[in-house]
């Protein structure tokens, strides 16, 4: 199924995956709704709401640029009817708005942790409530959330419990939501990558753009959240993908395109991947 004239709604799609996941439907002639903070050009890092709608408009697609701080319901609320109105309905909201700190309890702070909450594991539930009575009304409503596989590893809570928690707490809502809206027709996955993606995020938590070597590009993301948001029916739908995976289940076999640096060594596996 084509994405031409669906209405996408994307929190955080001023840069990194989501403006990828932006650009991959605008070429099919969707209408991007680009949910984010940054209207103001950033002194370290690129992309703004309106420069993304430029772009998502050059790629074939049109564009609603709105400010919104997913962490205040009431504005979130505001920018889905907005949306709606602008396009006459949304299909899928993606909720790809993320914050990360990985640091373990001993010295994370309190308040670092509440903002990983909010903009993790919250918005989810906020964005997704706000959505409902529009993707109600879609054919092929879906929901799209930037979260990881459950893996119970305790390696993976050892360093940094805090950030685990709040994506996983996005993955349980997937699982909770999918059945919840069955009875409206929505489906709900998460999605997240097999390797690293070189994203600005990446960059500035690690502290320098080395590992790039070794990681992808977030089309990779792009290209399987596509296939997932063009699915129809529910025929996926309440799973935990992962990007490799689901292209390879679609027929993909080859994805050294992908790669940051094809000249690069070994991909390096991104979190609570085995």
């Amino acid at each position: 199924m084509s994405l031409q004239g669906k209405t996408l709604f994307i929190t955080g799609a001023s840069r990194g995956i989501g403006l990828e996941i932006a650009l991959r439907a605008a070429r099919e002639g969707a209408n991007i709704v680009i949910a984010a903070k940054s209207a103001e050009p950033h002194a370290k890092l690129p992309g703004t709401i309106h420069s993304v709608a430029t772009e998502v408009q050059e790629a074939g697609g049109k564009a609603l640029a709105l400010q919104v701080d997913v962490r205040d319901e009431n504005a979130v609320k505001a920018a889905m009817a907005q949306a709606a109105e602008h396009f006459g309905g949304i299909d899928a909201l993606i909720n790809n708005a993320g914050a990360i700190k990985l640091v373990g309890v001993e010295k994370l702070e309190p308040k670092r942790f509440d903002l990983m909450f909010q903009i993790n594991t919250r918005a989810v539930m906020v964005c997704s409530q706000a959505a409902l009575p529009f993707l109600k009304q879609s054919s092929n409503g879906h929901i799209l959330n930037l979260s990881p596989p459950l893996n119970m590893d305790s390696k993976w809570f050892a360093q940094h419990g805090p950030y685990t928690v709040t994506k996983y707490g996005m993955s349980m809502l997937t699982l909770g939501m999918s059945e919840e809206f069955k009875k409206y027709g929505i489906s709900v996955n998460s999605l997240w990558p097999k390797t690293m993606i070189a994203t600005a995020a990446i960059e500035f938590e690690l502290g320098s753009r080395d590992a790039f070597k070794r990681a992808r590009t977030p089309a990779i993301m792009a290209d399987a959240a596509h296939t997932i948001l063009s699915s129809s029916g529910r025929s996926i739908t309440g799973r935990l993908l992962i990007d490799e995976d689901i292209l390879r289940e679609q027929g993909a076999s080859e994805f050294e395109h992908y790669r940051f640096d094809p000249a690069g060594g070994a991909l390096i596996a991104d979190l609570f991947i085995d």
